[in-house]
Parts: C-alpha cells; sequence; structure tokens
C-alpha cells in the first residue's frame, strides 16, 4: 500500500465569487438586515414547491425544526416518542426537552433505518408520534410507518436532514411524512452554516408552529443573508445528488467483492440510481459502510483511513449505550441498532465530489486497510 495521502478540503457549498456577489447584493439592497424579507419567501416557495408540501416554517437549525414538529404533534410531559436506538442524538435529547420519554426500539437488520414490526410493538396509549430518520443515504419505511400510525392515530415526523432532494419511492424526500424537517448546517448538503425547515399539509401543525415561535417575533429565524445563500444551492441541488450518485456506484463496484467491508445501499438506488426524471433515488449526506469485526477493529480503519486524509468516521453510538436507562424506555430486542453502532462507518460527502481517478484510489484504500484488520495482520 502507497503512503499518499489525500488532501480533500470539503467542498465550497457555492463557489467564493457567487457568495461575495450574494453579498454585496443583500448590502446594496439592505435586505441583509430585515427580520424577514424576499429571499426567505422565495426560499419557502421554493421548498413548498420542491416538497409538494402546503407549509414551510424556516427556522436556526435543524435541532430546533425537530422541537417545533415535536411540539406541533401534541408532544408533551407524559408522552412517548418512538425512534430509532441508531440515530442522532439531538433528536433523543428534543424528547426529553419537552419531559416526554423516548422509546427506543431496533433497526431492520444491518440497514440503520426503524423496523415497522418493533415500531408497532412499541405504541402504547401515551405515544403520541414516531421519528423516521432517513440516515446515510437509506430511506426510512415510511409506507409502512404510515400505514401503522394511522391504525394508531399518531404522528409520523419524517427526519429529512441528511437526503435533500432525493427521490424517495416517487415522492420527494420530506414530502411523505405528518411533519418533516430539513437542515442548512454547516456540513450539510445544503448549507447556510446553520439553518432548518419544518415542512406539513396540516394547517393545525402549522398554526402551533406559529404559535410557538411567536415571541414578539419570530424566536428562532433563519435570517435573510441565510436563505439567499441556500436559494442558489437548491437550484444546483439535483446535479450534485446525481455527481454523488455516479461517485457512489463507483465505490460500490470498488468493494463488491470484499469479504472484509460492505456498502449499505437501498435495492431502490441499486437497481434506479437516477429515475427518468433526472433525480436520484438516494441522497449522499455520508455514505455507510459494514465492516465485517468489531468496533476496535471499526475504530481502528476509521483513525487508519484519517490519517491517509479519508474522511471515514465511525457511525453514531447506540442511544441506549450513552444515556441513563431512567430516561428511556426500550422495546425489544436492539440487537440491531447494537451492531451497527459497534460496525458502522460512515464516508462524509466532502469525498464524493473528487475526481473519479481519485475516488478510486480512496475506495482502493479503503479496501486495503479493511482487510488487512479483518484478517487479522493489521
Amino acid at each position: 500500500m502507497s503512503d499518499e495521502t489525500f488532501d480533500l478540503c470539503p467542498p465550497q457549498a457555492l463557489p467564493a465569487e457567487q457568495l461575495l456577489e450574494i453579498f454585496r447584493q443583500l448590502i446594496a439592497d439592505g435586505s441583509w438586515q430585515r427580520y424577514s424579507g424576499p429571499h426567505g419567501t422565495a426560499l419557502q416557495q421554493l421548498l413548498l414547491h420542491r416538497h409538494q408540501r402546503q407549509h414551510c416554517h424556516l427556522g436556526c437549525s435543524g435541532t430546533a425544526a425537530m422541537e417545533l414538529a415535536l411540539r406541533a404533534a401534541g408532544v408533551e410531559a407524559g408522552a412517548e416518542v418512538i425512534l430509532s436506538a441508531y440515530d442522532f442524538k439531538s433528536n433523543f435529547i428534543n424528547i426529553l426537552m419537552l419531559g416526554a420519554r423516548p422509546v427506543l426500539v431496533d433497526t431492520v437488520p444491518d440497514l440503520p433505518v426503524l423496523d415497522p414490526v418493533a415500531v408497532e410493538a412499541a405504541i402504547s396509549p401515551s405515544t403520541r408520534a414516531v421519528i423516521a430518520s432517513h440516515l446515510h443515504g437509506l430511506a426510512a419505511p415510511l409506507s409502512a410507518l404510515s400505514e401503522i400510525a394511522g391504525r394508531h392515530r399518531i404522528t409520523i415526523i419524517e427526519d429529512a436532514c441528511q437526503n435533500p432532494g432525493a427521490c424517495l419511492a416517487g415522492q420527494p424526500a420530506g414530502a411523505r411524512g405528518d411533519l418533516a424537517i430539513l437542515s442548512f448546517g454547516g456540513s450539510k448538503l445544503l448549507t447556510a452554516g446553520r439553518g432548518g425547515a419544518v415542512l406539513t399539509d396540516n394547517p393545525q401543525f402549522a398554526q402551533r408552529i406559529t404559535l410557538h415561535t411567536q415571541r414578539g417575533n419570530d424566536a428562532w429565524p433563519l435570517s435573510e443573508l441565510q436563505a439567499a445563500v441556500l436559494l442558489p444551492q437548491l437550484q444546483q441541488l439535483d446535479q450534485q445528488n446525481r455527481h454523488r450518485a455516479a461517485a457512489v456506484r463507483q465505490l460500490q463496484a470498488a468493494l463488491a467483492d470484499s469479504p472484509a467491508i460492505s456498502l449499505l445501499l437501498s435495492p431502490e438506488f441499486c437497481s434506479t440510481p437516477v429515475n427518468p426524471d433526472g433525480i436520484a433515488t438516494a441522497a449522499f449526506y455520508k455514505v455507510a459502510l459494514l465492516l465485517h469485526a468489531g468496533r476496535i477493529a471499526r475504530d481502528e480503519l476509521s483513525a487508519a483511513c484519517i490519517r491517509k486524509g479519508i474522511p471515514l468516521h465511525p457511525g453514531f453510538t447506540a442511544l441506549h449505550t450513552i444515556h441513563a436507562k431512567s430516561r428511556f424506555r426500550t422495546s425489544g430486542s436492539l440487537t440491531n441498532a447494537t451492531r451497527l453502532a459497534e460496525q458502522l462507518l460512515v464516508l462524509h460527502h466532502s469525498a464524493l465530489l473528487q475526481p473519479g481517478a481519485e475516488l478510486r484510489q480512496m475506495a482502493d484504500h479503503i479496501r486495503t486497510l479493511a482487510e488487512l484488520r479483518h484478517s487479522a495482520t493489521w
């Protein structure tokens, strides 16, 4: 294996000159300092159109968007909210902050998405909502979850922070939950440094969001400057998602027959990476790879790749292993989520916009290092 390292500076969301031109325009017309203005309105309208929604509230972060979605769903002290034991920790903390109880359930085997059977088994009279997160380019099973939620009269909150622009079962990510959230955080596929949005078709939910945010004015706003930076990113999102999809297919081919490591991809993406309308069937903020070895080997592989300049990091820590048991309830076995937390790695999207030759070299490095660890000859 060569001593080559990779210099993968995260790609700029927009070229520097384009950003400067946006700033010049906002300074010239004074809109950068407004509480609300044309750029925020235009962003709302574009998000509504792309996601086929009726209501959109812009906010300061994806975390704030999730809190608003939970409040809109009627989550309060004494309520329960079901979520995967393998999920972003702020979703868990948001539930606690409202005085409610998280209920942790398992994922499907070898995939970081909710198991609908486990979700239904976890429902109690106190259940108000289910958080269904699309993670690492893999979609939560919303058709099955929505059918279950409909029978039990509970709310589905679709966490689409990681996969903006993806077409899932013929609909945009963020279009199917009773409520959906987006994130515009600093490392996301759409970024304004910070920011988020809540989407819904339910006027009562939209009204509750407005009531919770109005403290004289919007308590958790997205600025005009942030909105102006996001608008051109949305225009180029489909093209960049296609580029990332092609890169993931290249990684898939490079790792296809490795006994040590495998990409976790949806059957829909494997059969149709880009649909006839030119929309990718998955959006990759991070790509999931499963190392067929334990946590120590996984962490060593990540460290070795990072030393090479490859942004390959451990996945999420299982929620039931980092919080006091008095703070949550579990339902059923969490075997699959535990395994993912010990063996999953995620490749950041900054790697996916590299030239093809460099991407192939990265894949070769990952494969070689993984197979060395797998064969215990590191």
